[in-house]
């Protein structure tokens, strides 16, 4: 499978799309954005999305120049995940919107 075969197993709004290339740019080139999971929070797993040097055990993809990676363990949490990005008075940051979670917490980070 060559990378462009590869189905992009992450889906992330124009809004959330725009905010990480901001973040991106302020990095250093080496690092990617990791998206995952973890033990934790409120609900039993929560969201890691942090760029980091690039682990080559992980599944790398890129749309439009970005680079991100996911762990092949953690793929099964957040298929599907959708990232989208606010900036409302009352909301501002990402938010997941996770079609394997069961339950989420109200906090939207984290879930089982």
């Amino acid at each position: 499978m060559t990378d462009l075969d590869k189905k992009i197993p992450i889906k992330f709004t124009s809004s959330a799309f725009n905010e990480i290339n901001r973040l991106a740019k302020l990095e250093d080139a080496t690092k990617v954005l990791f998206i995952g999971v973890k033990s934790g929070g409120c609900s039993g797993l929560s969201y890691v999305f942090e760029f980091k040097e690039f682990d080559p055990n992980f599944q790398s993809y890129e749309i439009a120049e970005l680079t991100f990676a996911i762990s092949p363990l953690d793929l099964q949490h957040i298929e599907n995940l959708e990232i989208d990005y606010e900036q409302g008075l009352n909301n501002r940051g990402f938010t997941f919107t996770n079609p394997n979670a069961s339950t989420t917490c109200g906090c939207g980070t984290s879930f089982a």
